[in-house]
């Protein structure tokens, strides 16, 4: 029998953040999770800074390749870290049930 995975993954909770604290809501609380992630001295997400600051969100056990490939995946103009504008849209990609939602209100807006 497989074992079962009663964890919550970010996927699952920013969904549920994003209904309860509707869109200005969610985006005040994506703003405020840069900001605890980002260095100081440079206003973005480093490498460096989220290594320092991984054990903050439990990531504790992923190591620096996977480090380096979350920054790159949201990493759009490659500088190899992570503005704020670029943060906001990794977070959401990351849940495919927002995606999918805020693609029904932007083609029922384009109507």
């Amino acid at each position: 029998m497989a074992p079962i995975n009663d964890s919550l993954g970010f996927e699952d909770f920013l969904p549920s953040m994003a209904a309860k604290l509707g869109p200005d809501g969610l985006i005040r609380e994506l703003c405020k999770g840069f900001e605890l992630l980002m260095d100081s001295k440079k206003g973005l997400i480093t490498l460096e800074s989220l290594k320092r600051n991984a054990p903050r969100l439990g990531l504790e056990r992923l190591g620096e390749d996977e480090l380096i490939e979350m920054v790159r995946e949201g990493d759009l103009d490659g500088d190899n870290a992570l503005d704020q504008y670029e943060f906001c849209i990794l977070m959401i990609r990351m849940s495919p049930q927002l995606m999918e939602s805020s693609q029904r209100l932007f083609d029922f807006l384009q109507m």
